[in-house]
């Protein structure tokens, strides 16, 4: 039995001729099959791709710069680590009470990091007429503002502020939309540097209020 064993399998090895197929791969050194891998094979790295991305939505934020009315930048890298509540802002609107909510709201949580900035704009019905100085005035006098104003522009359009122009393209408001519908919008921005919600004019300071403290 062994013997008649032995034979078949000396047969069968006789037998046995390499294809053309192995005979190629057989060909090949090691050190060029390697080479054909690593040439054409790489594996990005999750890790540092998400790591990226993450440091780009931040930066984005805290990078903004915003003209204020004596014609000075306002800086938003100071606003790192703070909650910030942006509003555009009108004096002749139906709105314009809220002046009165946002102030409250303000000196509720200034004291934890909490910082409101009002975007005076004349872009819906003509209702900020005044300049920088005239706004600035009003605030003060009929609703007791001391949150910054920073100076007049556009929110939508060819000549949107690149606040808004960023803002915008974070968060969509009502059906999907990224223009600013109407005075005293509203967007929240958590302390990542991250916009958390956006409401419509109809919102009142009040309930944005409830949210805020959520999040500070």
């Amino acid at each position: 039995m062994m013997t008649v064993s032995v034979m078949i399998t000396q047969c069968a090895i006789r037998l046995y001729k390499p294809t053309p197929k192995n005979t190629f791969w057989s060909n090949i050194p090691l050190s060029s099959s390697s080479t054909i891998y690593s040439s054409t094979i790489t594996k990005p790295s999750p890790r540092h791709f998400s790591t990226t991305r993450t440091m780009s939505t931040e930066s984005g934020f805290y990078s903004l710069k915003a003209k204020l009315p004596n014609g000075n930048e306002y800086d938003f890298a100071e606003l790192k680590g703070k909650t910030v509540l942006i509003v555009n802002v009108a004096s002749q609107c139906g709105f314009t009470p809220q002046y009165k909510g946002l102030q409250s709201l303000y000196e509720k949580y200034k004291e934890q990091n909490f910082v409101i900035l009002g975007f005076p704009c004349n872009q819906f019905g003509g209702q900020e007429p005044e300049d920088d100085a005239g706004i600035a005035t009003f605030c003060e006098r009929n609703h007791g503002v001391t949150f910054p104003l920073l100076a007049k522009s556009d929110v939508n359009g060819d000549d949107t502020n690149e606040v808004y122009k960023w803002l915008k393209s974070q968060k969509s408001g009502l059906l999907g939309l990224a223009r600013i519908k109407w005075n005293f919008e509203k967007f929240l921005v958590n302390k990542e540097g991250v916009v958390a919600n956006r409401w419509a004019s109809t919102t009142t300071p009040e309930a944005v209020g409830a949210e805020v403290e959520k999040i500070l």
